[in-house]
């Protein structure tokens, strides 16, 4: 029997068999650099492509990894050997990228390799996290705040809106090149692969199976000036009411249309969402308009400036019906969400436009006014449970800071913030117009619905069930009498109600109040009429605060009227 087979008597018998492994540690031990410099990780780097995807087995200049570390400290763009790119800022990262064709397909490269190392690669990538990590680099602390804008994509369904603002996140770098690839080859294996820009938008399962969003997803980017928080709507008519919620947070909203043959006619016919969306986004407060003319690039439209022309023709007309200055208010674009062309670089197809891109039209948009030093606003859109009671909604006027006591209504709870998020990045204090999460003491998560609103002290906002408000009946196929029931949507906030009464009729023209009470109003009427619901909601009148006083009444899955709040009846006991 072979004496190697057997156990020995004590291990120190066996050191014999050992000792050429031994010898090799301790020349790789010697060959160590023990005084090498502490690893320091460069944000900025380029994005690492292995050795052999590139070219040939990479000549390593250096054993001990000196250099390597001391080009990692050094600010300046230094040309890393390995990598056989010349370092990049992240700004220009995209766009050198965009001409690389080979790295934009997963799994690129030469085609001579990339055999089963690749598949490996694919598999770790595949164990990865699916979330997308928002990379917000900490601004220093004495640089001015940015302006923050919130932007809504609103439009019929399948337009375009998830995958231009996936398209968007790419762009400005909030979205790894390397997220998208694994969605895109997600949405391969679903036979969906025109699909995988909009799944950085839509998270969750339901909405990537029916290729549908259903809740507003959000998301943000920077440019040079600003800082936008995307609001990506729904755009089936089933999901108006959130689409609704999201409008009312947004300063600014994106109409995209498709200018696919068909597709914009069907969007934009009665019944369609465009025209539904613009009107809501009119009435949600939302002034500046852009609207996209999505998908230039299908095979039926071909960048085509007629096209183009045609469906600029149609909509100008109903968007100045809704509300909206040609001259002043909208903006018209061509653009492809699924190739980026015309969102941040001007297309070379489209000649014919001159104007600025997406993102650069953006960012040259003059800056809104808002009071900060106004009473504390902030509609709840959501709220959660999170080691503690978290809201989220957008600061509509006034300032909020941490350890502050603010008081949530109707229900009167005095609450004190503990922690401020914009946007995800920890904050002191908030000024109007972000987006903020807020953890808040003294009041549980079951205390608080979607519409409440949180206010100062000194300055609470009005509530009631009673109200008079003009009202505009914008479809209905039957009459409206006292007693009609619909729902209402103000601010952030749902509820039923019902119209007690029917005040006067106002000419449309002229804005002459008839004399004797109507007893009924219908289609394109404008009237003032009572109103009550069915529970207390928090309003204010249009005059003081435009944005809690305009409203929506729907009905039935459509949008029955508009109108703006008047004046707040107190209840008689």
């Amino acid at each position: 029997m072979d004496p190697r087979d057997t156990a020995p008597d004590s291990w120190e018998q066996e050191d014999d068999g050992e000792a050429p492994a031994d010898v090799q540690l301790q020349t790789a031990f010697t060959a160590l650099n023990v005084n090498a410099k502490p690893f320091v990780p460069n944000v900025n780097a380029a994005e690492f492509v292995p050795a052999f995807l590139q070219r040939g087995p990479s000549e390593n200049p250096d054993s001990d990894g000196t250099d390597t570390v001391v080009s990692m400290e050094v600010s300046e763009p230094i040309v890393p050997v390995e990598n056989g790119e010349a370092e990049m800022t992240t700004e220009e990262t995209w766009e050198q990228k965009g001409g690389e064709p080979d790295e934009a397909e997963p799994g690129g490269g030469p085609a001579g390799d990339g055999g089963p190392a690749e598949d490996s690669q694919q598999e770790i990538m595949e164990e990865e996290e699916e979330v997308p990590t928002p990379k917000v680099a900490p601004a220093p602390p004495d640089a001015p705040k940015k302006e923050h804008v919130n932007v809504v994509f609103i439009g019929h369904v399948d337009a375009g809106k998830s995958t231009i603002g996936g398209q968007i996140m790419y762009l400005t770098g909030m979205v790894e090149k390397r997220t998208l690839e694994k969605y895109e080859r997600e949405a391969k294996e679903k036979n969906r692969e025109t699909w995988y820009l909009s799944w950085a938008l839509d998270t969750n399962q339901e909405e990537r199976d029916k290729g549908k969003t259903v809740e507003v997803g959000r998301a943000y980017f920077e440019t040079e000036k600003k800082h936008f928080t995307i609001l990506d709507a729904p755009g089936h008519k089933s999901f108006v009411p959130n689409m609704i919620g999201g409008a009312s947070q947004a300063d600014l909203a994106v109409l995209v249309i498709s200018a696919r043959k068909g597709e914009f006619e069907t969007g934009f016919e009665k019944g369609g969402q465009t025209r539904e969306h613009a009107m809501l986004a009119k009435t949600a407060g939302v002034k500046h308009l852009i609207v996209l003319v999505n998908k230039m690039d299908d095979p039926t439209v071909n960048w085509s400036l007629e096209r183009y022309e045609e469906c600029k023709e149609k909509l100008v007309p109903f968007l100045k019906k809704v509300g909206f200055n040609p001259k002043k208010d909208i903006h018209f674009m061509p653009c492809s969400g699924l190739t980026g062309a015309n969102l941040k670089e001007p297309a070379e197809l489209c000649s014919w436009y001159t104007g600025l891109p997406f993102i650069p039209h953006l960012d040259s948009l003059p800056n809104f006014n808002r009071s900060s030093d106004g009473p504390v606003r902030l509609p709840i859109v959501d709220k959660y449970k999170d080691m503690g009671t978290v809201v989220l909604g957008k600061l509509e006027s006034g300032s909020i800071s941490k350890a502050q006591q603010l008081v949530m209504m109707p229900n009167r709870h005095t609450v004190e913030v503990l922690s401020l998020l914009s946007d995800d990045v920890e904050t002191e204090d908030a000024a109007p117009g972000e987006n903020l999460k807020l953890r808040l003491k003294g009041i549980e998560e079951e205390e608080i619905l979607p519409g409440f609103i949180l206010c100062n002290a000194e300055n609470l906002c009005h509530s009631g069930r009673t109200f008079d408000a003009q009202i505009v009946i914008i479809e209905h196929k039957s009459i409206i009498c006292p007693g009609y029931n619909a729902v209402l949507h103000i601010h952030t906030c749902i509820e039923e109600v019902q119209i007690t009464a029917l005040i006067c009729l106002v000419d449309k023209k002229t804005g002459e109040k008839s004399k004797t009470r109507p007893r009924f109003v219908k289609q394109d009427q404008v009237c003032i009429a009572r109103l009550r619901t069915a529970g207390t909601i928090c309003l204010e009148t249009f005059k003081d605060f435009p944005q809690m006083g305009r409203f929506t009444l729907r009905d039935e899955g459509k949008t029955i009227a508009i109108g703006k709040v008047l004046k707040l009846v107190a209840e008689r006991d």
